[in-house]
């Protein structure tokens, strides 16, 4: 059935008016609007824009942490013709006037004193900024800069001019049209300005229902949002789901109770990029590692018996009735505690997506039965290309076509697919259009990729990060920099070889992790420079190379691809710094160019090298560290031979 948001949320609302379609928890108690409120307040927020001036077809920015009115102001722009266009929370000043001027935006949403400062210092240089909406009053009261109102206000503004305008919004939501653009999604741009990805309602309603439709998600269903609403994959799972399914999103107080918020709702269903999962397994570790002995001991046979069986036992494949029986006695002792742990003990579907991740990671969480699979798609197909179904679950692939995609591998390698996600174009940009639609409809994705005999899609790299070592071996950088940031010492991980005879690599540790065992040795450390240049960090970073180097060397055409010499960074590559991305992406051409006389370093045989950098604190001043790296050799493993 042809639909828009804003009908899906009025159809919710008249069937199951009082069932809970939002939480969130403020002052520590948990706050609910039942899907007869959100209708409410939507309708009121479109009234009051409409009372503001607000014209059908007009942008209007939102940017904020993930709470109720942020969702609701979002159905609330689409019901009156407009659209909305979130911002990343952590973005700086200059990084918001950029979309301001290119998306000509007038209205903004903003969720507290923060971001409103943030805007008003963008509007000296963007003066088109004309109305301001904020959510949280704390600090903003003695404020008097011209087009600033709560959305208390608004709310009552909107109501006031429904009553002396009937009918008027409910004949705006009739007038759209599936195929009107609902969101514009900015890029996070990895080579270059970031680019406006217009999604229509159509194709964020189809993604979502080809979800609904393999997970059998449903109304019971309880969703933590807690990822940045700019990024398409929140888009997909808190606004467009949620509108599909019908399930209760849930808004925890702040990113620092997340994890406490994730134990109290004990999400059904639940959604994270791979480095929160990576931020999930270092933190299990370095439990393990200060518990006692015997208590290590359990874990480690425990794991052994789980990565044996554990997915075996969750796709419902047959294992021995020993097995079975111990792995259930591991269930009471070790895997269910440690998914309670985790928040995760209620979960029937967990996905990640955003970025490759590591097999062993993949495999660490499905064996202790929680049904993590992956979810491939890019901002310009709604996050939604591939789906993994249960029981067909891979490793080493991201799964089939969902439903309403078709997949096709160019002569290049490239990943090439037309359907229901694709988008409807770039804002302003006909020239970036054409370049990724084809003349048959097809989008290039820019990832190298092959289809299995099952029709199941592996993808190699970012088709534009695959080379070529001078000896002529296939290099993928993503591929082992995932294999490296299992370990939980190490938290980023970037690697060279492109046209070089070996592959070099950059290494962040995790300070946490690293911290940790730094304390059980007895070795004292001042911050962070001091910790990542000690000899036995060194030391540990280069064991954790070798494992990787021998599981290369087990596999066919990538021994050669063994990272032969590496440096510990002396600071953590930051989205600050543009050496990442807003979702966290290496930017890896940038950093190749900033730390260049590093990678000098590497290639030209030198043992150490000084390096001062310039750095950006989290109140805009700059700053700089520096230090003298060393260089080290990382142990080579001989090619496994192959049997015959």
């Amino acid at each position: 059935m042809k639909t828009t948001f804003p009908q899906l949320l009025l159809k919710h609302a008249a069937e199951r008016p009082t069932a809970p379609a939002l939480r969130e928890k403020e002052y520590g108690i948990w706050q609910t609007w039942t899907w007869k409120d959100a209708a409410q307040t939507v309708r009121h927020l479109g009234c009051g824009l409409l009372a503001l001036g607000f014209q059908r077809g007009q942008n209007l920015a939102l940017v904020g942490d993930n709470r109720p009115h942020l969702y609701m102001s979002m159905v609330a722009v689409q019901s009156i013709g407009g659209v909305p266009i979130p911002l990343y929370q952590d973005a700086v000043a200059s990084e918001m006037a950029f979309v301001m001027e290119d998306a000509e935006v007038q209205f903004l949403f903003a969720e507290n004193q923060e971001q409103v400062d943030k805007l008003l210092e963008v509007r000296e240089t963007v003066p088109g900024m004309a109305h301001i909406i904020y959510d949280d009053p704390r600090g903003l009261r003695n404020y008097d800069q011209p087009g600033l109102i709560s959305t208390e206000k608004l709310k009552e503004l909107g109501a006031e001019w429904d009553r002396t305008h009937a009918g008027v919004w409910d004949a705006q939501v009739a007038q759209n049209s599936p195929d009107d653009v609902s969101v514009i999604l900015y890029t996070s741009g990895t080579t270059g300005k970031p680019k406006g990805v217009c999604q229509t309602h159509a194709s964020f309603i189809g993604s979502a229902q080809g979800g609904v439709e393999v997970d059998g998600l449903n109304p019971k269903d309880n969703v933590i949002s807690y990822l940045p609403p700019a990024w398409v994959g929140d888009h997909l799972f808190s606004l467009a789901q949620w509108l599909v399914a019908g399930f209760t999103i849930n808004c925890p107080e702040s990113a620092a109770t997340i994890s406490i918020d994730l134990r109290e709702i004990g999400p059904t269903y639940y959604f994270a990029p791979p480095r929160v999962f990576e931020g999930m397994l270092t933190s299990v570790s370095i439990r393990m590692e200060d518990a006692a002995p015997f208590k290590r001991w359990m874990y480690s046979k425990a794991m052994d018996l789980a990565r044996r069986v554990g997915s075996d036992i969750l796709d419902g494949k047959p294992v021995g009735l020993m097995d079975r029986l111990m792995y259930t006695l591991g269930d009471v002792t070790i895997y269910g505690p440690l998914r309670n742990v985790m928040g995760l003990s209620r979960i029937r579907v967990a996905y990640t997506a955003g970025a490759a991740i590591g097999p062993d990671l993949f495999r660490f969480f499905r064996s202790i039965g929680i049904n993590l699979k992956q979810l491939y798609g890019q901002t310009e197909t709604c996050a939604y290309v591939c789906i993994q179904k249960n029981g067909q679950v891979k490793l080493n692939t991201v799964g089939q076509a969902a439903p309403g995609i078709e997949l096709k591998i160019a002569d290049n390698g490239e990943v090439l697919v037309k359907g229901v996600s694709v988008l409807k174009e770039y804002y302003k940009r006909p020239d970036a259009t054409a370049e990724v639609i084809d003349a048959h409809g097809y989008f290039h994705t820019g990832d190298a990729g092959v289809l299995d005999q099952d029709g199941h899609l592996r993808i190699i790299d970012r088709a534009k990060d695959v080379g070529k070592l001078t000896g002529g071996a296939m290099f993928a950088p993503n591929y082992i920099e995932n294999k490296l940031k299992f370990f939980p010492q190490i938290k980023e991980a970037v690697c060279f070889g492109h046209g070089k005879d070996q592959v070099c690599a950059f290494i962040n540790i995790d300070y946490e992790a690293v911290g940790n065992w730094a304390e059980r040795q007895g070795l004292p450390y001042g911050g962070y420079v001091d910790l990542a240049s000690k000899p036995q960090v060194l030391q540990l970073i280069a064991e954790c190379i070798g494992q990787v180097n021998a599981d290369l060397a087990g596999e066919p055409g990538m021994s050669d691809t063994q990272v032969a010499r590496f440096l510990v960074l002396h600071k953590e590559l930051d989205p600050d710094d543009d050496e990442l991305t807003r979702t966290r992406k290496v930017r890896r051409n940038f950093i190749a160019q900033k730390y260049g006389v590093l990678v000098d370093a590497l290639y030209g045989g030198r043992t150490e090298q000084f390096i001062e950098t310039q750095v950006k604190f989290e109140d805009g001043r700059t700053g700089s560290v520096s230090a003298t790296l060393q260089i080290l050799d990382a142990k080579i493993h001989a090619p496994a031979k192959v049997s015959a």
